[in-house]
């Protein structure tokens, strides 16, 4: 069943950023007295928004961390990704065919919008996407919780059983299903947890050239994509 309105998550799906941003956690993370390689960080922290990993390393590090601890890892993460951002492999045709179809789409994210600023723009996605971005800094909570995206599907003008959501995070997986969404999972990055993601309901794909015939489109040609 073709969706009416499709929600992408940014980082990890339309935008190479997970590999830097957990780098960049991980020195934080170890500042503080915790010795959690990036690796680690992935797999606790991706899709979660940093005020809640903010609350998570206090309690985990038994230390009251700075008001701004949040903020300096977000402005090291811009720094970071001004060496430059790269679009995940196939986002661009994936978007080129939803246009095609007439179908909507938007972001619904965790990171703040000067990061999608630097990131959708760095990447060359921003002209697409600027004009569709919603952010968790607008919602009370942030994933696992589902504001996020029932927030993106109202702005839209959509009910929840007319989305579906692309995502590479349990925590957003988990999200859009407490929205009562569906939810697909991309899982091009190596430390992918397809299993747990299976368990949780989502359909899984490995490249950006599958999805299109998941959502019930004409499939992409893999040769091309």
């Amino acid at each position: 069943m073709k969706p009416e309105l499709v929600i992408f998550d940014c980082d990890g799906i339309l935008v190479d950023t997970e590999t830097i941003a957990n780098e960049v956690l991980s020195d934080f993370m170890k500042k503080i007295g915790l010795d959690f390689s990036p690796l680690e960080c992935h797999h606790r922290f991706t899709g979660i928004a940093m005020d809640t990993i903010k609350e998570e390393a206090e309690r985990l590090s038994g230390k009251k961390l700075p008001d701004d601890w949040a903020a300096q890892v977000r402005q090291a993460d811009l720094v970071a990704f001004e060496a430059g951002i790269e679009p995940i492999p196939g986002i661009l045709d994936v978007v080129a065919h939803l246009k095609a179809e007439g179908i909507p789409f938007c972001v619904g994210s965790s990171g703040r919008y000067e990061k999608m600023q630097m990131t959708l723009g760095s990447s060359g996605l921003w002209e697409t996407f600027k004009d569709v971005l919603y952010s968790a800094q607008d919602c009370k909570m942030g994933k696992p919780a589902p504001d996020i995206f029932l927030y993106a599907a109202k702005g839209m003008g959509f009910k929840p059983e007319q989305c579906v959501v692309i995502e590479d995070s349990i925590a957003g997986i988990k999200a859009a299903k407490a929205a009562g969404m569906r939810v697909f999972n991309y899982t091009g990055d190596v430390n992918a947890d397809i299993e747990q993601a299976k368990s949780l309901g989502a359909t899984t794909f490995g490249h950006m050239s599958e999805l299109p015939a998941l959502l019930g489109l004409e499939a992409l040609d893999q040769t091309t994509a």
